[in-house]
């Protein structure tokens, strides 16, 4: 008796799957299911599972796939208040599913942390650390964060389910890039995104495609607070110092060094990197190992997303560049800035605030037109003294000074 409970159990995890799937309907399960109680009255028992393969509703190697998902799910079950539905993906800390919150009957995701992670305390307290920094912010174009807990021995995190595709997956759908103007779209949202978690104080630190959802209705929800931090949390700067946390693809150099004043101008980089990526359908920097990019990142000239696809106009190229400057000091001062100027582009403008600080990093050398009609270079910095001895005004001088004192002592000495 307690097996056939058991199997009834599994059975009803089981037909709710292959109908949340779509991979049979309910009235197909219902047929399969009148079938098995049928066969029941009989008194032998058949298993919902069987009666569905050999009715053709789905195959075998759909039936495995289902299967994994049942004994998965069998474990998550206990989460209070939740039905679990699907699993919708895994990463590398923690497995996602597609559930149910039944007070509200609502469709929600909810981050699972496997029970090895949770052996680990560093991994429990980033995991509802990303579930609390979630919640500080509430923005149309950010995943909205809803509970976070424990039960069974399993901890997590419950938040928006966004029907839809990321921007990674989108990439390999578009044939690796994004015309101008659809990168654009997202990238302003995206950037909203980042202008209302920054002004809570919050970093990111792992903007990338992956962490960028798109609605069927092209809605941008920014995804994932694994990585965030408060601004003025000199505690966690300090216990992370020489640690680069982020995606090696779209890292900032300052987080690759480990440094402990990363602020905002971190995700205005990985934004720009991801921008990149979007209109040129390459990544900025490629090596055959994270490291080699990451040294890339450090050190490697970018190549201009314009000198790429030659249609990109020159503001796209002006942004993208401006943001992904090696020295933060040399990026935008703040989101605000990178927004107005990319809603200026979407307007059809120029980007006034990257302008500037493009002409402000070339008046270095700076090119004028010499008298022959040809071109010599000028270095605005400060000269060096070779540079002065070699200018004719300070040479005359220097050596009208020099026969003055050969002077003075020679009239000294014939005392």
């Amino acid at each position: 008796m307690a097996n056939t409970a058991a199997a009834t159990k599994s059975d009803t995890l089981l037909g709710r799957l292959v109908v949340d799937q779509g991979l049979c309907t309910q009235e197909e399960l219902n047929d399969c299911l009148a079938l098995q109680s049928h066969v029941g009255e009989s008194g032998s028992y058949r298993t919902l599972a069987g009666i569905l393969v050999a009715n053709g509703c789905i195959t075998e190697s759909q039936l495995r796939r289902v299967r994994a998902i049942v004994e998965e799910q069998k474990g998550f079950q206990q989460i209070p208040g939740y039905q679990i539905l699907s699993r919708l993906g895994a990463g590398a800390m923690a497995v996602v599913y597609k559930a149910r919150q039944l007070s509200l009957d609502r469709i929600v995701a909810i981050k699972v942390l496997p029970r090895k992670m949770s052996e680990t305390q560093e991994f429990v307290d980033r995991f509802y650390m990303e579930g609390k920094a979630a919640a500080k912010l509430n923005h149309p174009n950010i995943v909205a964060a809803y509970d976070v807990g424990e039960a069974g021995g399993y901890h997590y995190f419950v938040m928006e389910y966004v029907e839809g595709k990321t921007v990674y997956d989108q990439l390999a759908d578009r044939h690796n890039r994004y015309t101008e103007k659809e990168a654009l779209n997202i990238v302003i949202q995206v950037c909203r995104a980042l202008v209302h978690a920054h002004q809570h104080g919050l970093i990111h630190r792992d903007v990338k495609p992956k962490n960028i959802m798109i609605t069927p209705e092209g809605v941008a929800k920014l995804a994932d607070m694994g990585l965030a931090r408060m601004a003025g949390d000199q505690a966690m700067a300090a216990a992370e110092a020489g640690k680069a946390y982020g995606t090696p693809y779209y890292i900032s150099p300052e987080q690759i060094r480990g440094e402990i004043n990363v602020d905002f101008r971190a995700d205005i980089y990985s934004l720009g990197a991801t921008f990149y990526h979007m209109v040129t359908g390459r990544l900025p920097f490629e090596a055959a190992s994270p490291t080699a990019v990451m040294y890339k990142h450090l050190r490697e000239e970018l190549v201009p997303p314009d000198h790429i696809v030659k249609s990109l106009s020159a503001g796209v190229a002006e942004v993208i560049e401006v943001a992904m400057a090696k020295d933060p000091k040399k990026r935008y001062n703040n989101t605000e800035d990178m927004l107005a100027d990319l809603e200026a582009l979407a307007r059809g403008e120029p980007p006034l605030v990257a302008r500037k600080t493009y002409d402000l990093r070339a008046l270095a050398t700076l090119e004028k037109t010499d008298g022959l009609g040809g071109q010599k270079t000028i270095d605005l910095a400060p000269p060096s003294f070779g540079q002065k001895f070699n200018d004719p005004l300070v040479l005359g001088l220097f050596g009208a000074l020099l026969i003055a004192v050969i002077v003075i002592a020679f009239l000294l000495l014939r005392r």
